[in-house]
């Protein structure tokens, strides 16, 4: 990352570095290891520059910007799409507004996050630029059959999401509320849900030839964001390593 800007009343609260003095009357500890941010981003954009030329920069240029409008006509009949131009098109990214379902289905764009975890995708940007959205940015990279892979996911989430709608699924106890559905939860001896196992670990026919398993389940974003919970050993076991003293 390059240079991040501050208020100037926040100057003095900046972080410090235990090598480079840096100005600041009331530093924290550094948040990385090089004092400026990391040396490596910039020579990695150019090198690809470099490496595409003028005229495969201008050709991924107009790929991403395509991709981004494949899905965009894709899901416009399921989810708004925002920021359209007057000819309908979007730029290299497309903004899914799916705040449309949360008053009649519950389900909020999290939601919609965490049940495309058990289609096998890391969910797009989430709530950026605009709060309950999904910001997607296929980018020149990704194949028209990941692409329609991305889309066949959204339109069966759109789907399920009809079904707490329309009544026939319950507006707490639904395959978006419980998502992502982990190996564990899945293969557990009880099963308290209304809809089945298959369903839940399963919703795609891509996901029974190559399924993604999450490695956890919700996670109130909240309740993590201000309770840090760490699974490495214990401070005190770092600090006995280092005097020498081996713990049995």
């Amino acid at each position: 990352m390059g240079p991040i800007g501050v208020a100037g009343h926040l100057a003095e609260f900046l972080p410090g570095h235990s090598v480079i003095t840096l100005p600041g009357k009331h530093k924290v500890g550094a948040v990385s290891s090089a004092p400026w941010g990391s040396a490596s981003i910039l020579p990695i954009s150019l090198a690809y520059i470099r490496l595409l030329g003028g005229p495969g920069l201008e050709l991924a240029s107009k790929v991403a910007i395509l991709n981004a409008n494949y899905i965009a006509r894709r899901l416009e009949d399921h989810f708004p799409v925002l920021y359209k131009a007057e000819n309908g098109t979007v730029a290299h990214e497309c903004i899914v507004d799916t705040r449309v379902v949360k008053g009649a289905s519950g389900v909020d764009v999290e939601d919609i996050a965490k049940r495309l975890m058990d289609y096998g995708f890391h969910a797009p940007t989430v709530s950026f630029p605009v709060a309950g959205t999904l910001m997607v940015e296929p980018t020149e990279s990704e194949s028209k059959a990941e692409l329609d892979r991305f889309c066949d996911s959204m339109i069966a989430i759109r789907d399920e999401i009809r079904e707490i709608e329309a009544g026939t699924s319950d507006r707490k106890d639904n395959l978006l509320k419980n998502a992502p559905h982990t190996l564990a939860r899945v293969t557990a001896d009880e099963w308290k849900h209304g809809y089945s196992r298959d369903r839940a670990a399963f919703p795609a026919p891509w996901t029974r030839e190559y399924k993604f398993w999450p490695a956890v389940a919700r996670v109130e974003s909240a309740f993590g964001d201000r309770n840090l919970i760490c699974s490495c050993p214990p401070t005190e076991d770092y600090a006995d390593a280092g005097s020498g003293v081996v713990n049995e």
